[in-house]
């Protein structure tokens, strides 16, 4: 088999939902920061993971996705890339399919030999020019995206969402190789997460992982080596943690409605004050003593 050189290539990820949530000052700094990336390393061939395309508030900024995405496809810093594949997957209406995951891959003029799979023919072809898919994606033959089942875990009552993965697969310089943009579950509620340790939370994160390498690994294509990157919504063991964080305070749970649903969680120092040390609720987290996560990077955690 031939030898060829060291081939530079950048694989970025990026939750881009604020962007599009705040439209405008956060979007030129992303913007900045990625080309600076790009002119840094100097890759010949660039892969960008997108999670949460268009934001929370989607059916509204999808008119935007599209402008975004080609305002990089041929912006002034990507003009020696004169290839490219681009899949968003923008089709909100089609809800049991969507996503709201977007791909771009690059290829610099002065690479040669590549080629994308087409996973319906099920053999490689040459990349050439731009090809932009925007929609559903079901039309586009060289990406296989999927969206976590409505009846995934049907036993455990977590709210469906737009959670799920999308593959690519590439041969440069005569090697094969998946790319895969993955958004997992996040952590739904603070106060859940807290119950049991891993939370139930981590569990499922875990079998939705699980759930991506089989599928990438079962018989309908020849398995290759992949490279998996997107947004894992990695949390940190929410019960360990406020149990280091909290190890001297006393408790007190405030419960709301007829079924006595916990709503807040407050912990306080034992002694005389009574000072708060940490308050929890589904969407706040909030510890009183912030230094502790700064100095020293966080050590202290580390050693409990």
């Amino acid at each position: 088999m031939a030898s060829y050189p060291y081939l530079n290539v950048l694989l970025v990820t990026a939750n881009v939902g604020s962007l599009f949530d705040n439209l405008g000052e956060i979007e030129r700094d992303w913007l900045r920061e990625f080309y600076k990336t790009v002119h840094r390393h100097q890759p010949r061939f660039i892969a960008l993971h997108c999670q949460e395309v268009g934001g929370k508030d989607y059916e509204l900024n999808m008119d935007h996705v599209e402008m975004f995405f080609r305002n990089i496809l041929f912006s002034e810093e990507m003009k020696d890339f004169d290839r490219a594949c681009v899949y968003v997957d923008k089709d909100f209406k089609i809800k049991n399919n969507f996503t709201a995951l977007g791909s771009m891959y690059f290829i610099h003029k002065s690479l040669k030999q590549i080629y994308h799979y087409d996973f319906k023919v099920k053999e490689f072809k040459a990349v050439s020019g731009r090809n932009i898919h925007l929609g559903s994606l079901d039309s586009a033959a060289t990406v296989e995206k999927e969206r976590f089942s409505k009846n995934f875990w049907p036993d455990v009552g977590f709210k469906w969402s737009r959670k799920g993965y999308m593959r690519t697969r590439w041969i440069i310089h005569n090697r094969g190789f998946d790319l895969v943009n993955v958004h997992l579950f996040h952590d739904a509620s603070n106060i859940v997460a807290c119950r049991t340790s891993p939370s139930v939370y981590s569990g499922n994160r875990e079998k939705a992982f699980r759930y991506i390498i089989n599928r990438l690994s079962d018989n309908r294509y020849t398995p290759l080596p992949f490279f998996m990157f997107g947004d894992f919504n990695f949390r940190l063991d929410t019960r360990s943690l406020v149990q280091a964080l909290c190890s001297s305070a006393e408790i007190k749970t405030v419960k709301k409605g007829t079924n006595n649903e916990e709503e807040k969680m407050i912990y306080k120092e034992k002694d005389s004050d009574h000072k708060l040390v940490l308050r929890i609720e589904k969407k706040v987290f909030e510890y009183q003593h912030q230094a502790a996560f700064r100095e020293e990077n966080g050590k202290a955690f580390f050693e409990v």
